[in-house]
């Protein structure tokens, strides 16, 4: 029997998996990008099934699990600093266990077990399903690795468990790795090959997400354009596919289109784009219908010719900007939203210029912004000296949020007296009288409580804003 515990905590409901015959205590956390949430709640899935429940409480737990990133050093920093923390409970619990995942633990390996005496096991993105195995191997007193990269994992076949919920939003994971190897970038090497899961198992998971009362879905991959599913196998060997395999090809505007008519009253996100893959047929779906949300996230990184060249990214400036404004054209009121690197090797005053040139000719809506950090193991640790100063970089870095937050304030005050549709997440942080929640361009909008309802779609009056939240009054409810 298994039963669904709700608990309320600072207006955000937390979903826990749990069986009553389950004994073992599970704490998990997650660091760097949604797909890293979106793996743990498949590790939380497996594990259920071996006898764990999840809990938020450290303490008690018997299996403490910290699921890694590795795109920066900070992030890195960060999980050794809990590592600290496992390590100064784990004294008074001498029999808990403590497990490194994802993409920190791929990179560093077993060299992570000799550094971090803490850890017992450590276990890559694509061998999850090895959890039970290795923790046999840990009880046995042995210390357990696997980080063996797959060509076909996918997970297509696991049911989330769905953790820190608010019980509206939830991730579906549609592709896994990349074959963009942009220079900067350790993904390819820590999450593998590009594949995409199969399109019933998603069209599956979003109708079980609609039938537990879920009222969005983003969409997610680590770079969701290039989704391409023709019977299985990795992208790259599409040309030796079938004719037939070819004649039934989804991609990925047809999976669009496919879970818009699924659930059309489901609103649907999706993250992240690569500007070199997306297509105007993307586009052209997202107009289409009224359930996908008007908003992408279309990471750049540089404005500068040059550096994107030496980054790898196979897009230069002005095809950048003639993909936007294509989304312009075609959908209007189109947010966009921004990744940008600042001091990346070589980089010199003017291509910095050029960056903010870029800034000014998209006014983006919001963005994602960060100094260089070398990554050991990529092309750039390997053949670029990082030599710009540090005080260059953080001088840089403060340039681009300063006229980003310019622009995310003209964004959001477009908004002014505008009725916008709004699905309420959440209690407002600052107001128990006020809801919480985002409009289909993912602007944060907060609103009197009314008679309204968490999972609502609610129609607001906008007549008032900050640099990124606006502020309103309910005028009914909305379909989506």
């Amino acid at each position: 029997m298994e039963k669904i515990i709700d608990e309320t905590k600072q207006g955000e409901t937390l979903v826990l998996q749990h069986k009553e015959q389950n004994t073992k205590k599970l704490f998990i956390e997650s660091y760097g990008c949604a797909m890293n949430f979106s793996d743990s709640e498949i590790v939380a899935s497996i594990l259920t099934n071996e006898g764990y429940n999840t809990t938020q409480n450290l303490e008690e737990a018997d299996l403490v699990l910290v699921n890694t990133c590795s795109i920066r050093n900070k992030a890195e920093q960060t999980v050794r600093k809990r590592l600290e923390k496992y390590n100064a409970v784990k004294r008074i619990n001498p029999k808990m266990k403590v497990g490194v995942l994802g993409c920190m633990a791929e990179r560093l390996k077993s060299k992570f077990l000799e550094e971090e005496k803490i850890v017992d096991l450590v276990v890559g993105p694509d061998a999850y399903k090895d959890l039970p195995n290795l923790l046999a191997e840990v009880e046995d007193g042995r210390d357990a690795i696997n980080v063996v990269l797959s060509k076909d994992e996918t997970y297509g076949d696991i049911s989330p468990v769905r953790l820190n919920t608010n019980g509206v939003s939830a991730l579906v994971s549609i592709t896994r790795g990349c074959d963009n190897m942009c220079t900067f970038c350790v993904v390819p090497f820590t999450r593998g090959r590009e594949r995409s899961r199969d399109p019933q198992s998603i069209i599956e998971e979003v109708n079980d997400l609609w039938t537990k009362g879920y009222k969005e879905i983003t969409l997610l991959g680590q770079n969701v354009d290039s989704y391409l599913w023709y019977g299985g196998g990795l992208k790259k060997d599409f040309v030796k596919a079938t004719d037939m395999q070819k004649a039934t090809a989804v991609d990925f505007s047809k999976l669009l289109s496919i879970c818009a008519e699924a659930q059309p009253a489901m609103r649907i996100r999706f993250s992240t784009s690569n500007p070199q893959d997306m297509s105007l047929d993307v586009i052209k779906t997202m107009a289409k219908y009224d359930n996908i949300c008007n908003h992408i996230h279309l990471p750049v990184q540089s404005g500068s010719d040059r550096i994107l060249k030496e980054m790898n990214r196979l897009h230069t400036r002005e095809e950048y900007f003639t993909l936007i404004d294509n989304i312009r054209s075609i959908i209007p009121d189109c947010a966009i939203s921004q990744d940008m690197i600042a001091g990346f090797p070589t980089e010199t005053e003017e291509d910095h210029q050029d960056t903010l040139s870029l800034l000014e000719y998209v006014k983006y809506n919001f963005g994602y912004m960060y100094t260089y950090s070398e990554r050991p193991g990529t092309l750039a640790e390997r053949k670029l000296e990082d030599d710009v100063p540090e005080a260059v970089k953080s001088r840089r870095l403060s340039e681009i949020i300063e006229l980003q937050l310019k622009h995310s304030e003209f964004r959001t005050r477009e908004n002014l007296g505008k009725t916008v549709k709004v699905l309420v997440e959440r209690e407002s942080k600052k107001s128990k009288d006020h809801w919480s929640g985002r409009t289909e361009k993912n602007i944060v909008a907060v609103f009197p409580k009314e008679n309204y309802s968490v999972g609502d779609f609610v129609n607001v009056k906008i007549i008032d804003c900050t640099k990124a939240t606006l502020k309103g009054e309910a005028t009914g409810l909305s379909e989506i």
